[in-house]
């Protein structure tokens, strides 16, 4: 048929660039050493030259290679893959041998076979190929085997990490989604308790409350987030805070440059810093000042980070917070078991919420922060 030929050739290329990556540099050398190996060992019985003895096991070597990995390649229909290549080899070997001896007589094979020390020739080097030949071939395949479920082993465990790491992303955001509306609820009742005490202050505080939500909201939900991403908005929030009770709140912030750039989950030092205000400086009758630092330890792997309010303490009362439980899972998810939410007094009265990891690996440096320190 005309079309025969045209889909002759791709199949033929393709065959031929299978073979061609299947003779890898490595098995050629391979199989060269132990020619000369076989060739080293067999020339005290032979009456004619190394050279020759050598050449010829070369030639049966390379001829039984390629039938080994033709044999891999193109394995016949029911028959498994490692038999296929090893009775390749078997039939090969005496094949092959009686080739190599047909040169020197002129291609009479009446010469080959009525001469009595080329009969022990063929016999020896068929004997000996058809003794080792098989055991490596068997070896090869044992190796190829291991190989192969080493790499199936890998494959698995990539797409445990990978399902592994779909289901962390979907526990950050739901941890996320409950935070959300937590802090956006306790904002707005701040701004409602301004407005029904007739405060001059309630315009101005609601409009920087919009205009800070018109800014923040859309970093929120950044799954490459950062600290220095995270301090901007604890920044913006502080100085929200500060403008609804002026003469009750101040406060300081302390970061490193080095340490803005390290990746770190969204809202989670702003979860500490509502929670000062709400439970620390909005009940106390003197209002009171947050500090917040970032300091690393001397081996240069833990963070640790650092609210302190001077506000009314901890009560024995008081239930744990949805935003506190959301924030231990959530550091927990995104850290790893390792990292730890500590709270304890602030003598002689306040609160210090202290944030313990290792950081993971950002996926990108971020480059021109200066340090973050500012006072109010």
């Amino acid at each position: 048929m005309p079309s025969a030929a045209p889909e002759a050739a791709p199949d033929a290329a393709t065959a031929a660039q299978s073979l061609a990556a299947a003779l890898s540099v490595r098995r050629v050398l391979v199989t060269i050493v132990l020619a000369v190996l076989a060739a080293v060992a067999l020339n005290p019985i032979f009456l004619t030259p190394f050279s020759v003895v050598l050449g010829r096991l070369l030639v049966v070597s390379m001829v039984l290679l390629l039938a080994f990995t033709t044999a891999g390649l193109w394995q016949p229909p029911g028959l498994p893959r490692w038999l296929a290549q090893v009775l390749a080899v078997v039939v090969a070997a005496p094949l092959a041998t009686f080739l190599v001896y047909l040169p020197s007589v002129g291609g009479d094979i009446r010469q080959v076979m009525g001469h009595e020390g080329r009969v022990l020739g063929f016999i020896s080097i068929t004997g000996t190929v058809l003794v080792v030949a098989p055991l490596l071939a068997l070896g090869a395949l044992y190796r190829e085997r291991d190989a192969q479920a080493r790499n199936q082993s890998l494959l698995f465990e990539l797409e445990r990490s990978t399902l592994e790491r779909q289901a962390l992303d979907a526990q950050l955001k739901l941890l996320h989604a409950q935070i959300e509306p937590h802090f956006l609820f306790n904002t707005l009742a701040n701004v409602q308790a301004l407005v029904e005490s007739g405060s001059a202050q309630a315009a101005p505080v609601l409009q920087s409350l919009i205009d800070y939500l018109r800014a923040a909201m859309p970093k929120l939900g950044d799954e490459q987030a950062t600290l220095g991403t995270e301090i901007s908005l604890v920044r913006a929030y502080l100085e929200l805070m500060h403008m609804r009770m002026p003469d009750r709140l101040s406060f300081a912030l302390d970061i490193p440059a080095d340490m803005l750039g390290e990746r770190f989950p969204p809202m989670a030092l702003l979860t500490l810093v509502e929670n000062a205000i709400h439970h620390g400086i909005d009940p106390s009758e003197q209002g009171g000042r947050i500090d917040i630092r970032a300091e690393r330890d001397a081996s240069g792997g833990e963070l640790r980070l650092v609210v302190v309010d001077s506000g009314v303490g901890l009560s024995d009362t008081a239930a744990p917070g949805t935003g506190l439980a959301n924030l231990r899972a959530r550091l927990a998810a995104f850290y790893g078991p390792n990292a730890r939410l500590d709270l304890a007094e602030e003598l002689p009265h306040g609160v210090r919420a202290e944030i313990r990891f290792t950081p993971v690996a950002s996926s990108a440096a971020l480059l021109g922060f200066k340090s973050a320190r500012s006072i109010a």
